[in-house]
């Protein structure tokens, strides 16, 4: 696919003697989630340490690092910017100390109103540090009147508006919330120790918790907030819970097929999605190919439902750095040459039916079609898993404007001139809710319908981006 910039992930544990390294490989579970920056912020009781750095998890988090992180409690970020710049000041946790104490934050997700926030907030004397929208919910949980730290986030969280998942870390607690309509993603566990007590954690996504050892118990609720502290673990509603808008990028493309997440298990949506796609749109052809590695898991469900071979016939360099010396004399597609290889034998001669995720600006796609053709394919049949994308998403993900997204502004036919496919299918919308179980239409698809289940202040939006991640 034409990537979308990936969102951020969060994780959060209380009542582990090394919290801090456990933190650290949830992190490292979470990285998909966001390259750019990652953070973990802990407490031992009496004071929050913090370590945040731009780079990869296990570039950031040495050892010595590590070591500088005491407590039982931490929480944790890894970003990759859908708003704000592209700076340290933007890395999360963001703390601040304020007469509520030491509190350190990390978000996932966009707050729709968060221009406006600011400007209340700087309007009123209040200075900021970063671009982000997180620092938006910090300056309204310090100056809140309430006398607790709960109190004075539940007052804050009732004034902000969009997609959220908070973990907020105090000197003895963490704060968990998540937004009333539930639309990224909050799993909370349980890992018990060798001595025989039970830690809490929370992420974005049940990968985490497969690498650290805990057990996936549910999903923090819409318009919940969790505190686990001193008294143990208490559960509130602390507004009244909207329609679920669960984002359905999630199931897509986002998630590690290997999560959990809102109840459902990633793979077995994505091969649905496949299976349904070649019910919908069958074709002749000889072999089904994943792009990698988004595409695999619906190419598997396109190849088992026709019947039709499948084979990795694009081979992913795992290992493209950020940056890397181009050659100064033009090689075509060099940058999708760099992260894919075609094997010529698997595909000279071949119909091929290629199966991706989405296509945004249709740019990414047209050059992995070159590529596939350029190693012998006789035909090639584009077949996506998801419906053309004709809207930016306001709620996290970094989708282009609407005059960049390819199928906002041009018809199948043209996208697939555009591409250079013999073919091109996406599959209905009613498909993906079919994959995706959506029985009770708990799931958002703004990004395909242009229908957004909150009051957005698009032209602000569009003008100003500040989210968090």
């Amino acid at each position: 696919m034409d990537k979308f910039h990936d969102e951020c992930g969060v994780f959060a544990i209380y009542g582990h003697p090394e919290a801090a390294n456990v933190a650290y490989l949830g992190l490292y579970a979470l990285q998909h989630r966001g390259q750019e920056s990652a953070g973990i912020a802990s407490s031992d009781g009496r004071k929050i340490y913090s370590a945040r750095k731009m780079g990869h998890v296990a570039e950031i988090f040495t050892p010595e690092v590590l070591n500088g992180l005491p407590g039982k409690l931490a929480i944790g970020h890894t970003r990759y910017s859908t708003a704000g710049d592209t700076a340290l000041r933007n890395a999360q946790p963001l703390s601040v100390a304020c007469n509520k104490g030491q509190i350190a934050v990390a978000h996932n997700g966009n707050l729709t109103n968060a221009i406006e926030l600011r400007r209340e907030l700087e309007s009123d004397g209040s200075i900021f540090q970063s671009t982000s929208d997180t620092e938006v919910i910090l300056h309204l949980v310090a100056r809140s009147r309430e006398r607790t730290l709960a109190g004075a986030l539940r007052d804050a969280l009732l004034q902000i508006e969009g997609a959220f998942s908070l973990v907020f870390l105090a000197e003895d607690r963490i704060i968990i919330a998540r937004d009333p309509h539930g639309f990224r993603p909050l799993a909370m566990g349980r890992l018990e120790l060798s001595n025989g007590e039970v830690c809490t954690v929370f992420a974005s996504e049940t990968c985490a918790f497969d690498l650290i050892g805990a057990t996936y118990e549910n999903d923090v609720l819409p318009g919940e907030m969790v505190i686990a502290g001193p008294e143990g673990i208490t559960r509130e509603l602390y507004t009244t819970p909207e329609k679920p808008a669960h984002c359905v990028f999630e199931h897509v493309y986002f998630s590690r097929p290997d999560s959990i997440v809102f109840g459902k298990p990633v793979a077995e949506s994505r091969e649905m999605m496949g299976r349904l796609l070649a019910r919908e749109h069958p074709v002749d052809a000889d072999v089904v190919v994943p792009v990698p590695d988004s595409g695999v898991a619906a190419a598997i469900g396109y190849a088992a439902e026709s019947g039709i071979p499948y084979r990795q016939a694009l081979i992913r360099n795992h290992y493209v750095g950020r940056t890397f010396i181009e050659p100064s004399q033009a090689i075509r597609d060099f940058g999708v040459k760099l992260k894919l290889n075609p094997i010529r034998h698997l595909l000279e001669g071949k119909r091929v039916i290629l199966v991706d995720d989405s296509i945004v600006r249709g740019t990414t796609s047209r050059k992995i079609v070159r590529l596939v053709r350029s190693a012998g394919a006789r035909e090639i049949h584009l077949r996506i898993s998801c419906p053309p994308t004709i809207s930016p998403c306001y709620y996290g993900v970094d989708t282009p404007s609407h005059h960049e997204l390819i199928a906002a502004n041009h018809s199948i036919k043209e996208i697939e001139a555009f591409v250079e496919a013999d073919s091109l299918a996406y599959l209905h919308i009613d498909g993906l809710r079919q994959a995706v179980q959506d029985r009770k239409h708990h799931f958002c698809y703004s990004c395909y319908t242009g229908h957004y289940p909150t009051l957005i202040q698009i032209e602000e939006l569009v003008t100003a981006k500040t989210g968090c991640c």
